[in-house]
Order: structure tokens, then C-alpha cells, then sequence
């Protein structure tokens, strides 16, 4: 009898616990919550954002991200007087990188257009909407990341890229974000870690973000000042100009 009803407490104890526990979906839907609600952060149409962008030995860039739906994003960032531009216009990337002595607009390279690609969804995020986007994600447990307990999920995206994405287990906002990407051959793991969240227009935005190869000290923060919302965005910032030809130069008399 003792054995029955020792049984019967561990069964009620199960079942318990599996009632609470959370599936993928159900955290998700908690972190998007939590950034503001799903409608909202549809119905923002566009965004500019400006900050600092912080590399090693103490230099500072100003940086300029505009991103505007469906999936365009230009990022302009200035070092030593020189302004370089990566841009997505939905379709195809280029660049202007005057460090390199290019000071027309070009194609970006097949690695750099995935790398662009990718930024063009940095508003939204990979988990919202993810089965429609064609990625993956699954729930891996619960890990402390610094301190704080926190989800690990497992982002499997369309192109097979794989991250691990880290979701504050109070707050349930992105604290964290690990992975590797296959670049020029080469599989470079990389790591992200998002703070100092503030609001604004009724949503949750990251202000502080430093990012870094895996097991490599020295790191690269940004440091976000303002962030507006549905501001006017032509395409046009998006689209690669037009390179004018060099008029011949006249015969000297």
C-alpha cells in the first residue's frame, strides 16, 4: 500500500511538472510579449538608428543603421573622415568601402550579400515568424549566463546556419547569441551579448551590444543613442546608384 501511494504521489508529481513545463512556442510567444507584442513590432514599417561603434585600442566609429520593410537595411559607419555603406534592397547587396580605396558602389560578394541578408532582419528577429521564414528552432533546456538563468534555444536557420540563441528566463529577453557561420570556405563561431534595454514606442530595443569571435578577448561594441520609428525611407537609400561613366577628357588647344 505504502509503495501504491508513493507511486501514485510520483505520477501526480510528473504530470505536474510536464503541465508546466514550457514549449518552444509558448517562450517565444513570451519573448515577443516581452519586446512590446507581435502587432507592434508589425506594425513598425520602418526604423533609423544611430550609436557608436566601439573596436579595439579605443577607436570609436559613428554608425547609422536604416532598415525598412520588406527586408531592406543600409548601415553607414565613418572612420578617419571616410564613410563606408553596406546595403540590402531586398533582393541584392552592395557596398561602398573607400578603406579599400573603392569609392564607387559595387556588388557586395556572395558572403557578405548572406551576412547583409541576415541584417535586413535584424528589426523583426529570427524567431518571429520563424517557420515562415524557413528556420528552425528548438528548445535546449535552461543554462546561467552570467549569473542569470536563462533559455537556450536552438535557431536552425534556412540556409543552415545554426545559432543559439539565449532568452532571460524572468525577463524572457535576449541576453545572448552564439553560433557558427560557414564564411569563404571557413567556419568562424562567433558570440553576441544584448543589454541596457530601454523603450521605445511601446517596444523593447537592446542599447548596448558587443559582439566577438568565440575565445578572442578583444571585442566590438556598439553603443545605441536614438532609435525613431516610421521614419520616411525612400527606396532609393536602399538601391545601388548608378555609376556615371567618366566624361573624355577635351584636347588641350
Amino acid at each position: 500500500m505504502l509503495r501504491k501511494n508513493l507511486l501514485s504521489v510520483l505520477a501526480v508529481a510528473l504530470l505536474g511538472a510536464a503541465a508546466q513545463a514550457e514549449t518552444v512556442d509558448e517562450i517565444i510567444a513570451k519573448n515577443l510579449e516581452a519586446r512590446g507584442g507581435k502587432d507592434k513590432i508589425e506594425a513598425v514599417r520602418s526604423a533609423r538608428i544611430t550609436g557608436r561603434m566601439t573596436m579595439g585600442e579605443g577607436m570609436e566609429a559613428p554608425i547609422v543603421l536604416e532598415w525598412k520593410r520588406p527586408g531592406m537595411v543600409r548601415m553607414e559607419f565613418t572612420i578617419q573622415g571616410m564613410t563606408a555603406i553596406q546595403a540590402y534592397d531586398g533582393s541584392s547587396g552592395w557596398m561602398v568601402m573607400p578603406f579599400l580605396g573603392k569609392k564607387d558602389p559595387e556588388k557586395m560578394p556572395a558572403d557578405d550579400q548572406k551576412d547583409i541578408e541576415e541584417m535586413a532582419d535584424v528589426f523583426e528577429g529570427p524567431l518571429l515568424n520563424y517557420a515562415a521564414k524557413g528556420h528552425q528552432v528548438e528548445l535546449i533546456g535552461k543554462e546561467p549566463i552570467e549569473g542569470t538563468e536563462a533559455y537556450k534555444l536552438k535557431l536552425t536557420k534556412k540556409n543552415g546556419d545554426v545559432a543559439y540563441i539565449y532568452l532571460d528566463g524572468d525577463a524572457y529577453l535576449e541576453i545572448k547569441d552564439e553560433g557558427k557561420r560557414s564564411r569563404r570556405g571557413q567556419e568562424i563561431e562567433f558570440e553576441s551579448s544584448q543589454g541596457d534595454y530601454k523603450e521605445v514606442g511601446g517596444l523593447m530595443f537592446a542599447h548596448s551590444i558587443e559582439q566577438k569571435p568565440k575565445g578572442v578577448p578583444t571585442s566590438q561594441t556598439i553603443s545605441i543613442d536614438k532609435i525613431e520609428l516610421n521614419v520616411d525611407l525612400p527606396d532609393a537609400r536602399f538601391q545601388m546608384p548608378e555609376i556615371k561613366a567618366e566624361e573624355p577628357s577635351k584636347p588641350s588647344n
